[in-house]
């Protein structure tokens, strides 16, 4: 397993549920004690995250830009693709089924690269991200369970992510400390922050909104520097309407992102290896 410099891009990137099939499995029907009993602001976070059972996108697109100086270096565009399992019973955790996957982009064309000054360029892909949300003491928590077979990692939220009103839009911000080993021996280091604006349907063309920064170091391939990375990121209803550069390129690389994991049990499989989808980044 490798990570990435975005090692969380953790929402960058949840919701509803068809007549209870078996609980490993996103379902269509809001009626379950769990999304009944939920706060209105757990609800409106959960769903516009990951929608409500049928499949959704969020699209990104910014820059990689030189610190202090500002100097742009690359572009970068990304999605990823979410569903979510609202839990039977009351209290229990809600689980966010997501994978996503970002390309750098040159800076001055906007297509997708592949090769820097003679070093190949892999996109970031995340075949699944596995989140469980609670709310404590009107925090949203969401621990992130990520990777493959002896690297399977669960990044524990501490801090919650706290959330206000402004008219009638909720503002979620969460700020995300990174300080950990990797498997080469090296410590992750990074602080990402992620802004998002859910308004209420109808209120503007699109209501779920994000914006994403990111301190920390470029991959080796890019020389390693530390760099400011910021993404502008909004929610789409089907894959339809993902831009084009964005779809086109997920579809010819990356088919699999275009939709969620479909279950705990894919999930379980790409643990095990068995799914064939590896991580690169």
């Amino acid at each position: 397993m490798k990570f990435s410099f975005a090692a969380t891009l953790l929402m960058t990137a949840a919701l509803v549920i068809a007549p209870v099939q078996a609980e490993d499995q996103p379902n269509t029907n809001l009626t379950t004690a769990s999304y009944e009993a939920a706060p209105e602001a757990l609800k409106i976070w959960v769903t516009g995250r990951a929608g409500t059972g049928d499949p959704v996108h969020w699209v990104s697109a910014g820059g990689v830009f030189a610190y202090p100086s500002g100097e742009k270096l690359f572009g970068l565009i990304g999605m990823d693709s979410s569903t979510v399992i609202w839990p039977e019973k009351s209290g229990e955790e809600i689980i966010h089924l997501t994978r996503k996957t970002f390309a750098y982009t040159d800076k001055d064309t906007g297509k997708v690269i592949t090769e820097y000054n003679g070093k190949k360029v892999e996109p970031i892909a995340y075949p699944y991200q596995l989140i469980r949300y609670r709310l404590e003491n009107d925090l949203i928590y969401g621990d992130v369970e990520q990777g493959v077979g002896k690297n399977i990692r669960t990044i524990k939220a501490t801090n919650g992510i706290p959330f206000r009103k402004m008219g009638n839009t909720y503002v979620y911000n969460a700020s995300v400390w990174l300080d950990f080993p990797l498997p080469s021996g090296n410590q992750y280091q990074a602080w990402e922050n992620y802004d998002f604006f859910m308004h209420p349907e109808g209120s503007v063309d699109e209501p779920h909104q994000m914006s994403w920064q990111r301190y920390g170091k470029l991959p080796a391939w890019a020389g390693g520097q530390t760099v400011i990375t910021h993404l502008y990121s909004w929610r789409v209803e089907s894959a339809d309407d993902i831009p084009a550069n964005i779809r086109d390129w997920v579809a010819k690389e990356k088919p699999m992102w275009l939709t969620p994991p479909a279950s705990l049990e894919e999930v379980r499989d790409l643990q095990n290896e068995k799914a064939g989808a590896g991580w690169s980044g």
